[in-house]
């Protein structure tokens, strides 16, 4: 029985597969890190082995120099950045209470408003609701930022011992149960050949949209538009909700630049660019590199969205192109239909 089921190929993987799927369940909640850490190694692999096409270099010393650069440059980024953000926030404050006290501002007149809006409502409930809402958030983003951290971490101990853990790995491929250590590389370098795809995907549309906000920045009067273009590309590698998370930042320095017109252009642009990204770039450049129809793509980025989040943005078509793998189904391209018809029959 049981040697029929190893020699059962199908079987046999499907079975693998769903206790992959049941144990990747059980541990949804590590799903960010996971990924995060996916992601680094993906893109530091392909970095350092661009790099070794042209200097011939130990993968330690490479990595090493490169997360050093990643790490610099995201201390300016926030060392620039958060010092630009508060003085922005001080300036919006003052220029309120400048407002307020103004002379030509009837201070009654709001004070009887905010009075008879707190007699009519339960502002109590309203105000334990709101605090309640943002303390989530505070905790969302300490939980990715944990997770960043740990990602990136784990990422650079990957890379410093590449040929030492491969080697490691290895190892459970000839062990006394090769067969399911061999079906879970196979599902492994089918996901991360099309995630790989993926990943440069978003890298070339972070790129674009980093190019169009920041001459839309320009246009509109920002200025520091270098560090501006930082913030925008770490953001954009985010699929879709980067382009949205940008937005208060953004909103903050336009008001204490150029008032609310400069708000409402900033909007706009911010508008423009999630939309150019999500339903143009977004369905266009995955396919051209999946090999898939638009149509398809569109559609599984909609469904993925919709069951998986913002993750199912990157996730989605590796997930669809895997099973594709699994069910023999082969995408036929152009190059492959002419020459079915050139050859004679």
């Amino acid at each position: 029985m049981y040697e029929k089921f190893l020699n059962n190929t199908r079987l046999r993987r499907f079975t693998v597969l769903g206790l992959v799927i049941f144990v990747l369940f059980l541990v949804r909640d590590f799903m960010t890190p996971m990924l995060l850490t996916f992601i680094f190694t993906l893109i530091s692999v392909k970095i350092v082995k661009f790099i070794q096409r042209y200097i011939k270099a130990p993968t330690f010393l490479l990595a090493t120099i490169l997360y050093l650069i990643e790490l610099c440059l995201l201390y300016l980024l926030i060392a620039k950045y958060s010092t630009i953000l508060i003085d922005q926030v001080v300036s919006t404050y003052n220029s309120i209470v400048h407002f307020y006290q103004h002379k030509d501002f009837d201070s009654d007149i709001v004070t009887d408003f905010i009075s008879n809006y707190f007699k009519n409502h339960n502002w109590q409930d309203k105000v334990e609701s709101g605090a309640g809402i943002i303390l989530e958030q505070l905790q969302n983003v300490g939980r990715l930022a944990i997770s960043f951290i740990m990602s990136f971490i784990l990422s650079f101990f990957f890379m410093i011992e590449k040929e030492k853990t491969v080697l490691f790995s290895r190892n459970f491929l000839s062990s006394e149960y090769a067969w399911f250590f061999q079906d879970l590389y196979y599902f492994a370098k089918v996901f991360v050949e099309t995630f790989g795809v993926v990943v440069e995907v978003q890298l070339l549309i972070a790129i674009v949209n980093t190019v169009i906000t920041t001459i839309g920045l320009g246009l509109i009067g920002f200025t520091q538009l270098p560090t501006l273009a930082i913030m925008i590309f770490f953001l954009s590698l985010i699929p879709v909700a980067g382009v949205i998370f940008s937005c208060i930042p953004l909103t903050l320095i336009a008001y204490s630049t150029g008032g609310l017109q400069t708000v409402i252009y900033v909007l706009v642009l911010i508008i423009v660019v999630h939309c150019v990204e999500a339903y143009i770039l977004n369905p266009k450049f995955m396919s051209s590199r999946t090999k898939l129809p638009i149509f398809y793509t569109f559609v599984i980025l909609l469904f993925s969205e919709k069951f998986l989040g913002v993750w199912g943005l990157i996730v989605g078509i590796p997930i669809f192109n895997f099973f594709l793998e699994i069910l023999g189904v082969k995408i036929a391209t152009k190059k492959t239909k002419t020459k079915k018809t050139e050859q004679p029959s």
